[in-house]
């Protein structure tokens, strides 16, 4: 996968009311900064300018597309077009799927599968060393590091300056063992089971299995010489609405065909056979009714929502409603 431009968006789902693209790494959604170019709403502008929202850096216009001839939109609502919202986020220097929204309903019923925790993830990363089991579940609570000079960053509970630590939850499957330029390396599967800040790069870290290219949480100061991107990917992702599953795959970037550094020396699990036991893994039960409210307290049996959680689902809920576009 080459650096992100303006011109290589990848699209790896498309229907009527969803998107999901296949983001580059050290791209950001969007930045008011003049700086950052590009970005994945520039990006999104320039493949599906008809979608352009001009009122949100978030957000796009969207027009109902006959998909077989994009350069023919008929506009679904002269007075009020419906518009379009990132279901999600990835850090700027993660690459993979990340899913766009099309319309208003479809905003909503994908944030109510986020809510009641439908979302089905999984990454792929290189970590450094050679990770002894195959299989592990990581529960390390994480928090905020108020320590000076770590003020944006995350640390698991025990930590001195770490604040207000909640539940964390990861599974990790050991894919391959081999060589990262000559150092010793680890490919995984990770699939967050919470959805903390940097989870999964504070749960790599705190293994002594940092993600390789990390800059933040893999102490990358001892590395005379760094990769040239941080080797975290995001693989699978399914949302289960309520009128169509979105579901998408992204291309293994972790391969030594698109970077000669990697050189893997021993399989352990086939990535394969854990797409098929992803891609038939049961979705759980909708639960009925509209999404529910954020004051709502989470069942003792699920981790408690972080901050950051509970104020994403306030922006959602005074942005979106799920009623129809008049």
């Amino acid at each position: 996968m080459e650096p992100g431009r303006v011109e290589n968006l990848s699209v790896v789902y498309q229907s009527r009311d969803f998107l999901v693209v296949n983001k580059h790494w050290d791209l950001r959604i969007d930045s008011r900064m003049w700086r950052e170019t590009p970005t994945l709403q520039k990006q999104l502008r320039h493949h599906f300018p008809e979608l352009a929202d001009p009122d949100t850096y978030y957000g796009f216009r969207y027009w109902e597309l006959t998909w077989g001839a994009v350069d023919t939109p008929r506009r679904s609502s002269p007075d009020r077009p419906p518009r379009a919202r990132f279901c999600h986020q990835l850090d700027f220097s993660t690459s993979g799927a990340l899913c766009v929204a099309l319309n208003k309903a479809a905003a909503g019923s994908a944030y109510k599968c986020f809510k009641e925790r439908r979302v089905t993830k999984a990454y792929l990363a290189l970590v450094r060393g050679h990770v002894q089991e195959s299989r592990m579940t990581i529960n390390y609570a994480i928090g905020r590091n108020s320590t000076e000079g770590r003020a944006h960053t995350m640390c698991i509970e025990g930590t001195e300056g770490c604040e207000n630590p909640k539940p964390s939850l990861t599974e990790l499957v050991v894919l391959e063992h081999g060589l990262y330029a000559g150092d010793p390396v680890s490919k995984v599967l990770l699939q967050p089971l919470t959805g903390r800040t940097h989870q999964l790069r504070v749960h790599c870290s705190a293994l002594s299995h940092p993600v390789v290219g990390d800059l933040t949480y893999g102490q990358a100061s001892d590395q005379e010489d760094q990769p040239f991107r941080m080797m975290l990917h995001a693989f699978y992702l399914r949302i289960p609405t309520h009128s169509e599953c979105v579901e998408a795959c992204t291309p293994d970037p972790f391969v030594p065909a698109l970077d000669a550094c990697w050189s893997p020396h021993t399989l352990v699990q086939s990535l394969d056979q854990l797409v098929q036991v992803l891609r038939a893994a049961p979705d759980p039960d909708p639960t009925e009714g509209c999404p529910v409210p954020c004051s709502t307290p989470t069942p003792p049996s699920k981790p408690p929502e972080t901050e950051a959680q509970q104020a994403s689902c306030l922006q959602w809920l005074s942005e979106w409603t799920l009623e129809p576009d008049h």
